[in-house]
């Protein structure tokens, strides 16, 4: 990727004013959208990979070329790393990057449809990664942030560590006061230029000048 990359813009002031409303109609009344064949045989597939091994499990959603799958699978070799993105170009180009280890799973399917099943399923992961996803930057796009679409109260539903990085701080903001309106608090700080950068877009954006930002939060609460 060239350093090149254009900072968010957005027509927004700050936090969206419906965030609350929205998050609230969500967490009030749960997600019925049927969910696709497509996305059963995915999960089947993984359901099937983690077997009954009780090692922890990470979850690496919107996972993209699989960079950060792969790291994150080398640093927690005890744990059971599945690397999830919607694109199958993108994934096919993450298979010819690296070797995947034995501990590491990449599967194509949409995340919302995923996350439903693996709820329903009782999993439970260790951490899960949401490693800048989509921000949707315009105001009229709220409900495609993963805090404003009818997904979030199954995301939080599955527990375990949230870990959130975006090169928009608002993103980051928002997703704070989503998680607070469930009642779960979350800490969002600025990343350093230290260390290796755990996806392509981060690398991107550090080289860009960009500032990052981080959220973790602890949802273990269920909603």
């Amino acid at each position: 990727m060239f350093a090149n990359s254009r900072a968010v813009t957005t027509n927004q002031e700050g936090v969206h004013p419906a965030l609350e409303a929205t998050v609230r109609r969500h967490l009030a009344h749960p997600w019925r959208a049927p969910l696709g064949d497509h996305d059963r045989e995915a999960f089947a597939r993984a359901q099937a990979w983690v077997g009954t091994s009780r090692r922890p499990l990470i979850l690496d959603s919107g996972c993209g070329t699989g960079r950060s799958s792969m790291l994150l699978a080398r640093r927690h070799p005890e744990a059971l790393v599945l690397g999830l993105d919607q694109s199958a170009h993108r994934l096919a180009r993450a298979e010819r990057r690296f070797d995947p280890p034995d501990n590491l799973l990449l599967v194509r399917t949409d995340c919302a449809g995923f996350w439903r099943l693996a709820e329903a399923a009782g999993w439970r992961p260790w951490r899960h990664y949401l490693l800048y996803p989509n921000p949707w930057p315009k105001s009229a796009h709220l409900k495609r942030r993963w805090h404003g679409h009818p997904v979030f109260p199954h995301l939080l539903a599955l527990g375990g560590t949230l870990v959130l990085r975006t090169n928009w701080e608002l993103y980051a903001r928002e997703m704070a006061e989503a998680l607070a309106f469930a009642g779960l608090s979350a800490s969002v700080s600025e990343l350093t230029t230290d260390g290796e950068s755990l996806t392509d877009f981060e690398s991107k954006y550090r080289h860009s000048g960009h500032r990052l930002w981080a959220l973790t939060a602890n949802a273990e609460k269920t909603v």
